[in-house]
């Protein structure tokens, strides 16, 4: 099994962090091996030696100079970066009581899916969505496509899934599933997709026309899946968040804090193997796995990509890289 080895240099603090393509595109270079060798293990079992103490280093930042509203998920493919985000154009209102079967209006967006080359210049905006289904998901590139589920705006709801062909950006529309579904893997090991629904807290497993093989809860309440991917063999690996209560002190009676973190999950067994907290930061001040993230593993080192922030927010959305070299 070849991997591409990169040599780490050291840095000084004041260099720690390369803004630009350059430093994204060289740690890029691991991920597409990762995505052409099915049977390598290495991000399984690097992931699973990964601890709180684990020290993850940023080493980059790449802003995106485009509009790029709220970000949901990201995927990276030889020639281009996938970044899916929802426009709201009329934001969902709770209702005081449950009216047929939903807890809040519909609201009004656009779903995107946008296209970059790899050092995050906007080549094509994909407008993806029907009706009330506007809200993209998490995305995952199987090594031909990206996956993407098209939701409505609240729970136990429907989603569409799409297939995008990675190189001739052609959309197909798979096929629709009767709930919210904000995250989606294709299992190499089947051939068949797992998608997760809102706030993660079940899985689905469909095959490619649309049936519905197998559901599953999820056992575990650390922290709500935004964006996963499939990890050889028959593993999903997903980062996320979750708001919790703060001390009134630090905020006032409704003040809450955001708790990130990763999770890996056995789709056999359908039981989280690992998990673990990630508490950095980004510009605006939102925890790293807020929303889009991908993972690759390239020898001793595990290399991040989240993009947490809106394209309102902070210094607009930043594509950060962090690194942890794995003993």
């Amino acid at each position: 099994m070849n991997r591409i080895r990169t040599q780490i240099y050291a840095l000084t603090a004041a260099a720690a962090v390369a803004v630009g393509g350059a430093a994204v595109a060289t740690a890029h270079a691991a991920e597409n091996n990762a995505s052409h060798h099915a049977t390598d293990t290495a991000l399984a079992d690097d992931f699973g030696k990964v601890t709180g103490n684990t020290n993850w280093q940023l080493t980059s930042k790449l802003k995106l100079n485009f509009p790029t509203f709220h970000t949901e998920g990201i995927a990276f493919t030889p020639d281009h970066v996938f970044l899916s985000a929802v426009q709201i154009l009329e934001p969902t209102v709770k209702y005081p009581t449950p009216q047929g079967g939903y807890d809040r209006t519909p609201g009004k967006g656009i779903g995107h899916l946008f296209v970059m080359d790899r050092q995050g210049h906007l080549q094509k905006d994909i407008t993806l969505g029907e009706g009330d289904m506007y809200h993209p998901g998490g995305i995952d590139f199987d090594g031909k496509n990206v996956w993407v589920p098209v939701a409505q705006y609240r729970p136990n709801s429907s989603a569409i899934i799409y297939r995008v062909d990675a190189e001739s950006l052609a959309v197909r529309k798979q096929f629709e599933v009767k709930d919210h579904f904000g995250g989606i893997v294709m299992d190499k090991q089947t051939g068949h997709l797992v998608g997760n629904t809102w706030g993660s807290r079940r899985f689905a497993e469909w095959n490619l026309q649309g049936k519905q093989l197998k559901t599953w809860d999820n056992p575990n309440f650390f922290i709500d899946y935004q964006d996963c991917q499939y990890v050889p063999n028959s593993k999903m690996l997903c980062a996320g968040v979750t708001n919790l209560p703060q001390t009134p002190a630090a905020g006032g009676t409704a003040a809450t804090y955001e708790l990130g973190g990763i999770a890996m999950l056995d789709l056999t067994t359908e039981q989280v193997t690992r998990d673990i907290p990630f508490q950095k930061w980004s510009t605006a001040g939102h925890v790293a796995t807020r929303n889009p993230f991908k993972m690759t593993a390239d020898g001793k080192q595990l290399t991040m990509r989240v993009a947490p922030d809106n394209g309102d927010e902070g210094n607009g959305t930043e594509i950060l890289t962090y690194q942890a070299t794995i003993g």
